[in-house]
């Protein structure tokens, strides 16, 4: 099975060619700070946008946890061009992972909102219908609809069967609409 696409994400103004982003990459794999710092401002705002919507107001604590595993296995990436499938993974899986979590404890004041464009109001009633879902099914939401995963891409990332996938995806879209017009 291939991995979910690995190409980065633009993320900063300025654009890196991808033989600089490799060498960095190698650079950072060898234990370089400067490197490993500029690394990091690369990853943060992309495994924040998927850490977010699935694990809620626990984004920040599991995309800063996916981030300190992916710097911890850095150096067991082989092939510096597939880095963002591979933070893409870890980020999906610990966001499923601190979700879990929260749903067995206690609330924990006042929920920091997710980033949205456009109406405050909207982005609240999102939030609303999306802290009603599984964190399964927020992730696949996310992975599917938002990050544009292929069915087989999202299964891979996940660990789980392409069926699965398939179900959770038709369960959440579901519940996401009953949710969305009661």
């Amino acid at each position: 099975m291939r991995e979910p696409s690995a190409a980065p994400p633009p993320l900063l103004d300025v654009q890196v060619s991808a033989e600089a982003e490799d060498e960095l990459i190698r650079s950072a794999q060898r234990g370089d700070a400067l490197a490993l710092s500029a690394l990091v401002d690369r990853l943060a705002p992309f495994v924040g946008r998927i850490c977010g919507p699935i694990a809620l107001e626990h984004g920040e604590d599991a995309a800063q946890e996916a981030l300190i595993a992916v710097l911890r296995d850095l150096p067991a990436l082989r092939e510096p061009r597939a880095l963002y499938g591979w933070a893409r993974r870890i980020a999906a899986r610990e966001a499923v992972r601190h979700s879990r979590a929260a749903r067995h404890a206690p609330p924990r004041g006042e929920a920091t909102p997710l980033p949205a464009p456009g109406d405050p109001a909207l982005a609240r009633d999102v939030r609303r219908v999306l802290e009603a879902l599984a964190p399964e099914q927020r992730a696949i939401l996310m992975l599917r609809d938002l990050e544009g995963l292929s069915e087989h891409e999202a299964a891979a990332l996940l660990g789980v069967e392409h069926g699965t996938v398939k179900s959770r995806l038709s369960r959440a879209r579901s519940a996401f609409r009953r949710r969305w017009s009661s």
